[in-house]
C-alpha cells in the first residue's frame, strides 16, 4: 500500500506568521481522514498544501508519489479533487457553472483558451445533474447561493475521478437535504 500523502517536517510561513509548524503526516491509499481544529489552526492551509495549491516553506510534501517542488503542479492537480472556499474564491465571478466544473480537467479555475473534449463536458453536465445543479449550468458562479456554490464545487472535485479527494468544510452552506446527499 502506497502513501497518498507524505509530509515530513512541513512548515508554511507567511511573513512573520507560521501557519503550519513542522507537520509530519502520512495518508495511505484507502484511508479516510478528518481534520478537526479551531478557526485559524491551519486546516485549510494543510489542505491547500495537500492539493498542490501552495508549497511548503520548509520540509518535504509528497502527493500521489510526487514531491512538491520537483513536479509540474499543473499535471498533478487534475489527479486531486478539491472542494474549498479558498479555491472557490479564485473562480472568476463571470465563470459559468459548467465551466467551473469542466476546468477541473486541467486543474485550473477559469476557462481561457484550453480546449475540452465533448466527453469532458458530458461528464461535467452529468455531475451537475447528480448534484441538482444541471438547470443552472449557464448561470455565473457568483450568482449562486452558498449551498448551490458548494454543490458545484463538489461536482468539480469529482470531475476527474480523482486519486485524492480533499473536502474543506464540504457541508458548510448546504441545507439538510444537501448534507444528506453529501454523506
Amino acid at each position: 500500500m502506497s502513501d497518498v500523502l507524505e509530509m515530513a517536517g512541513v512548515s508554511v510561513v507567511r511573513g512573520a506568521k507560521t501557519l503550519l509548524d513542522k507537520v509530519d503526516w502520512q495518508v495511505k491509499e484507502g484511508e479516510r481522514w478528518v481534520i478537526l481544529g479551531p478557526n485559524g489552526a491551519g486546516k485549510t492551509t494543510l489542505l491547500q498544501l495537500a492539493a498542490a495549491r501552495i508549497h511548503p516553506t520548509s520540509g518535504m510534501a509528497g502527493i500521489l508519489e510526487e514531491v512538491l517542488g520537483a513536479v509540474d503542479v499543473f499535471e498533478l492537480r487534475p489527479r486531486i479533487g478539491l472542494s474549498s472556499a479558498a479555491l472557490a474564491s479564485q473562480i472568476p465571478e463571470h465563470e459559468k457553472v459548467l465551466n467551473v466544473v469542466v476546468t477541473a480537467a486541467y486543474g485550473v479555475t477559469g476557462r481561457w483558451r484550453e480546449g475540452y473534449e465533448k466527453d469532458d463536458e458530458r461528464r461535467a453536465f452529468g455531475l451537475l445533474n447528480e448534484w441538482g445543479m444541471g438547470p443552472l449550468l449557464n448561470r455565473p458562479f457568483a450568482s449562486l447561493s452558498e449551498g448551490e456554490r458548494k454543490r458545484v464545487q463538489i461536482a468539480r472535485a469529482l470531475m476527474t475521478d480523482p486519486e485524492l479527494l480533499l473536502l474543506d468544510e464540504p457541508a458548510a452552506g448546504l441545507d439538510l437535504g444537501g448534507r444528506e446527499d453529501l454523506v
